[in-house]
């Protein structure tokens, strides 16, 4: 828009139009051009006006030039703090979340590292796997990957990517994993005669508590009220399920393997060692104490060389 003063008016150019604005302060009883717009509707087309205008004010060659620009809008910018790695239990659902404030006109894309896979672009999915879902809703920020069924095999590095030069990503680690159990202090215990046995069994990765968790020694049941007497199970159930299996004044028909069997995941053993004054070290690395004995021998025998040579050399 060019605003100019003449010798009866100020114009203002707003692309190719022309509009007067008023008459000059000199001739202000002077009637108006016939074209002239009323003062109020003027000013309501030059507020809906579209594109870059710019006035000018005084007259001949001093003349003050304004221009009025929209500004341009704020970049898209990334959240990290919700957009965190993810560990999701094999064969349930994984959400992956970026978040993304001021997208405007830009596009978020997901890609799988492993194989530099394009699994989505915007709302879209480009990918024949019908496990994976892209997710978006009206005004959020948050664009999120959705893996139905997960699988081991899934995990890894995903790319959350936004379109602009050069491109904005982050990256999500996903781990997925399986209900585990395990025993404390396995693979084998050794218990002195007549303490008591602690057995500890750890279910973990769980979707859910496992219902009961039982053991079994030597391949047969435990039996709490048996006449051996002495037996306790203590559960605690929780994001990490324990089962503490407590027998008390071990005896030597204790020993032997126990196994650890949850409802829901597969089982877990140790093998308990009752001794009954043995020194443990001697029935764990029997074939160990022959092979440091060699060794001693053999480190003995080289010193006594090396100091024969020395004492040659002098």
């Amino acid at each position: 828009m060019v605003t100019r003063e003449t010798g009866e008016s100020r114009v203002r150019r707003c692309g190719g139009r022309k509009d007067v604005l008023h008459p000059h302060p000199h001739q202000r009883h002077s009637p108006l051009p016939k074209h002239a717009f009323p003062p109020l509707t003027l000013l309501l087309f030059t507020l809906l006006s579209p594109g870059e205008c710019h006035i000018r004010e005084g007259r001949g060659p001093h003349m003050a030039v304004h221009y009025a620009t929209t500004p341009p809008p704020p970049p898209p910018q990334l959240d990290p703090t919700h957009s965190t790695d993810v560990t999701a239990l094999a064969d349930k659902t994984a959400i992956l979340n970026c978040r993304v404030h001021n997208v405007n006109n830009k596009t978020v894309s997901w890609i799988r590292h492993r194989d530099i896979h394009l699994l989505t672009v915007g709302r879209y999915t480009y990918t024949s796997d019908q496990r994976f879902r892209a997710m978006h809703e009206e005004d959020s920020d948050d664009w999120i990957l959705k893996i139905n069924y997960v699988q081991t095999r899934d995990s890894g590095m995903y790319e959350c990517q936004i379109s602009t030069t050069p491109p904005i990503s982050h990256f999500i680690r996903l781990n997925v994993v399986k209900p585990h159990t395990y025993i404390l202090g396995g693979p084998d215990m050794h218990i002195n005669k007549g303490s008591t046995i602690n057995l500890t069994c750890v279910v973990e990765y769980s979707p859910e508590p496992p219902e009961f968790i039982f053991w079994n020694h030597n391949n047969k049941i435990i039996s709490y009220d048996s006449s051996r007497g002495g037996v306790t199970v203590i559960i605690e159930k929780g994001d990490l399920t324990t089962s503490s299996l407590l027998i008390q004044k071990a005896r030597p028909s204790d020993s032997g393997r126990y196994d650890c069997n949850p409802s829901n995941t597969a089982p877990a053993n140790v093998t308990v060692h009752v001794l009954n004054g043995e020194h443990p070290a001697a029935m764990q690395h029997g074939g160990q104490g022959t092979y440091t004995s060699s060794s001693l021998r053999n480190i003995l025998s080289l010193l006594a060389l090396l100091f024969l040579l020395h004492t040659f050399l002098q």
